[in-house]
Order: C-alpha cells, then structure tokens, then sequence
C-alpha cells in the first residue's frame, strides 16, 4: 500500500495486518521490508535485539498454527505512530500463549516503517 491508498490509519492497519501475517509465517522477508533497519525489539525475557537478531528469532520459532489479535489501537503522534494490541497465538508444536504488544511506527521518506516492538507474553 502506497502512502496516498488511504489514510495514515488505513495506512498503518494494514500494515499491522502485514506485520501479524509475518509473525504468523515466520516471513522473514516481508518483514525486512516493513521494519527499519535501526529497528529494535524489546523480548519477553528483556533482552533487547536489533534487527538482524529480531528476524533471526522469528526464523527459528516458525510457522505459527493460529494468532488472533484484538483490541488494537492505533495512535498517530505526527509523523509518529504506536500501535498496542492483544495476542492469542499457538506454536506448531502446540503450546498456546497470549500477550501484548506495543509497536512504534515512523513515516521516513513518506513511508511508514516498524522503528521498535515491546512484546509481552504469558504462557495460558
């Protein structure tokens, strides 16, 4: 989706969409393209990993079985945005969690880009 397909909101939802769909193929290439390369993760476990390191971790943990997520909010701060949601997700090895995640957007040459994650989890 191109900068003038829509709104900032329409803009960032379905990149939201895009993001999740990432998440849920492990696809690692979509997700290069969408996240800046200053991109940075803040993990369940603390750790903090840059963009290789974040890529790298969605590689290993796989295709997901299902991810749901609600409540999303998306908050537009200028040429800013955070968008907070909800997640129910299950692992191909059939574990299930829930969490929350916090992404900051930033719209860099008319575009917007994934700049930082903080992401909770909580195994159910």
């Amino acid at each position: 989706m191109t900068p003038t397909a829509g709104t900032d909101v329409d803009i960032l939802t379905e990149l939201n969409r895009t993001y999740i769909r990432c998440v849920a193929d492990a696809d690692t290439k979509r997700f290069a393209e969408i996240l800046a390369d200053d991109f940075l993760n803040s993990n369940p476990d603390g750790t903090l990993v840059d963009k290789p390191a974040f890529l790298r971790q969605i590689e290993s943990i796989g295709k997901l079985t299902s991810i749901d997520v609600d409540d999303v909010r998306i908050r537009i701060l200028g040429e800013t945005a955070v968008i907070h949601a909800e997640t129910r997700y299950v692992l191909a090895d059939g574990r299930s969690g829930r969490g929350r995640y916090t992404d900051g957007w930033a719209k860099r040459g008319g575009k917007w880009l994934a700049v930082f994650a903080h992401v909770t989890r909580m195994t159910m």
